[in-house]
């Protein structure tokens, strides 16, 4: 889920104009990554490029960009240095782009949405000249651009500048089955977090009235449908009310080869019966090796539901960067991308 591609479709939709403030550039040590971006309003803003003076000074610009007689036009590149003209210990120079977007811009906004839910990377363009004057953003829905996480480049061209936006889906797909206390308090972190989730769970009535925009309710009667539907790399929670339940789904999730992560909420004793009764059913240990359970990062011992989910997002996020590390090894030497390996797997 791209948060900043629906947030600005919704408020584009009604009617407001905003702000779209990118990290266009990241020179030594900055908050964010080339990238990173935040929506700004007139009074509200959303997502954050780091937070502290250098979002402070972002903000304060793009607020004067919605003003009618502002000078910095539609579009503006703003260089700060964090440490002599912002006072951030950080010491690096942050390159920032600045457009703003209005309800003309829905169209290639709706395209970039499609084009993302459908897990296709995307390449936009934007021509950002010292006038300020804002030609037609330039956008390749082909999927040329591979499945990396949002970058930039930024392409001097005489006095303009080119930004090149590397647009790619999170490819962070998690199932939780479950809606008891703790399912429900892993939700809301997960809803804080670049994912999308798919929370099933048989009881309609056990889910909360609203949850966050990132996450899709299924009450069924057939969960272990949506371990099939699943995208590969996704992330398998299983935490349901029955134990009869868990292991029809932990039996079903065995049944694939390509997940990236496998949780079953419990104790080890509970590991040790569902490990004897799937190895009757003919999984092998190293597939059951795969299965985290307990789950949770080592070391947070609490056994409430808010504790508990806290060690399990922390555990996700985890196995994410490490996810991230065997990609990027697999582009280097074939001893690192097993050292990376090896890590995935612990």
């Amino acid at each position: 889920m791209i948060t900043w591609v629906n947030e600005a479709g919704r408020l584009l939709a009604a009617g407001e104009s905003v702000v779209l403030v990118t990290v266009a550039r990241a020179e030594g040590s900055t908050p964010r990554e080339a990238g990173a971006k935040m929506l700004v309003a007139r009074e509200q803003q959303w997502q954050t490029i780091g937070g502290g003076h250098l979002e402070w000074r972002a903000a304060e610009i793009a607020r004067q960009m919605l003003e009618a007689d502002c000078a910095y036009g539609a579009r503006h590149i703003e260089r700060l240095s964090l440490g002599p003209s912002l006072g951030q210990c950080c010491g690096g120079v942050a390159t920032l782009a600045f457009e703003v977007l209005s309800p003309a811009d829905l169209g290639w906004i709706g395209s970039l949405a499609t084009c993302l839910h459908q897990g296709r990377a995307c390449v936009r363009r934007v021509v950002l000249s010292p006038s300020g004057a804002a030609a037609p953003v330039m956008l390749d829905t082909s999927g040329n651009g591979g499945h990396r996480r949002d970058a930039c480049s930024l392409w001097q061209k005489g006095d303009e500048s080119e930004l090149t936006d590397i647009v790619a889906p999170q490819g962070f797909n998690i199932v939780l089955f479950g809606a008891g206390h703790v399912g429900q308090a892993l939700v809301k972190i997960l809803g804080t977090l670049p994912c999308t989730v798919t929370w099933v769970d048989e009881r309609d009535a056990q889910f909360p009235a609203a949850w966050p925009s990132n996450v899709i309710v299924e009450a069924t009667d057939a969960p272990e449908a949506f371990i099939d539907q699943a995208p590969p790399h996704s992330y398998f929670l299983v935490m349901t009310y029955s134990h009869t339940l868990d292991q029809r789904l932990c039996q079903q999730i065995f049944q694939r080869d390509d997940f990236a992560y496998f949780g079953l909420i419990g104790s080890r004793t509970k590991r040790r019966k569902f490990e004897h009764r799937l190895r009757d059913r003919g999984i092998g240990p190293e597939r059951l090796a795969r299965m985290a359970c307990p789950i949770g990062i080592e070391g947070i011992t609490g056994k409430a539901p808010e504790v508990i989910a806290v060690a399990v997002a922390a555990q996700l996020l985890r196995v994410r960067e490490l996810e991230d590390q065997l990609e990027s090894a697999r582009g280097d030497s074939p001893a690192h991308a097993m050292a990376a390996a090896d890590l995935l797997v612990r």
